[in-house]
C-alpha cells in the first residue's frame, strides 16, 4: 500500500481525537508524531490476503486470542502516534475501545514493493519499541508471495524465517500454527490447503 503524508493545517500535534474528523473514504489514517500518515484504500490482491489470513487465523486460534482486521493503536501515551496494522492478534482481555493502547501480540502487515521503506523499517521500530512480540510482512506478489517473520528479543526484533511460495510458514507464536505463502494470493481451494496439508505441498 503506497503511503502519503498530509500536513494539515493544525498549529499543534494532531492526537486521535482529530483522527474522528477525517471521512469515511476507504482510506488508512494514521499518526506519526502529530502528523496525519494517510494511505490509499487497498488493491483487490491486499484484501484478499488481509481476508484469508483473517479466517485461517480465526479458525485456529484458542479462546483466549482474538484476531482482529485493521484495529486502531495508540503507541504512545499521548494518543499523537497511531498505527493501523492489516491485522493483530491479542488476548482477548486487552481488548480496548475505541483504541488499542497495548502492543498485541502479533501485528501483520501486507507489503507491495511501493511502501517497502515504511513497513521494513519505519514500522517495524515503531512496532518494536511499543513492545508487540511479533511482526509478520507479508509480500502479495502473485508470483512469489512471502511471509517475513520478526520476534522480540532482548526489546530488539530477530528475523525468524522468511517464507516463499508454497514452502510450510510454521510458528509457535501467537500460538502454533501454519501457512502457505502461495495461498493467501492463489487462485484454487485456499480454504483446504492455506494450513499446509499434504495436498498442497504434493
Amino acid at each position: 500500500m503506497t503511503t502519503g503524508k498530509t500536513d494539515t493545517e493544525a498549529d499543534r500535534p494532531l492526537t486521535v481525537d482529530d483522527l474522528r474528523r477525517m471521512p469515511d473514504d476507504g482510506r488508512r489514517y494514521e499518526l506519526v508524531d502529530g502528523r496525519l500518515d494517510v494511505s490509499p484504500a487497498p488493491v483487490f490482491l491486499h484484501s484478499r490476503v488481509e481476508s484469508r489470513l483473517t479466517y485461517h487465523l480465526n479458525a485456529l486460534a484458542p479462546e483466549e486470542f482474538e484476531v482482529v482486521a485493521t484495529p486502531g493503536i495508540n503507541v504512545n501515551g499521548n494518543r499523537s502516534h497511531h498505527r493501523v496494522p492489516d491485522l493483530a492478534v491479542l488476548r482477548a482481555a486487552d481488548e480496548e475501545s475505541p483504541y488499542l493502547t497495548k502492543p498485541p501480540l502479533l501485528a501483520v502487515e501486507v507489503v507491495p514493493p511501493e511502501s517497502a521503506i515504511r513497513d521494513h523499517h519505519t514500522k517495524r521500530r515503531e512496532y518494536e519499541e511499543f513492545g508487540v512480540r511479533s511482526y509478520w510482512i507479508i509480500n502479495p506478489d502473485r508470483a512469489l508471495p512471502s511471509i517475513t517473520e520478526l520476534c522480540l528479543e532482548n526489546g530488539v526484533y530477530r528475523e525468524v524465517a522468511t517464507v516463499s511460495g508454497e514452502t510450510i510458514f510454521k510458528t509457535d507464536l501467537p500460538f502454533p500454527l501454519s501457512v502457505v505463502p502461495h495461498w493467501l494470493v492463489g487462485a484454487g481451494d485456499w480454504r483446504r490447503h492455506i494450513g499446509g496439508s499434504d495436498e498442497a505441498t504434493a
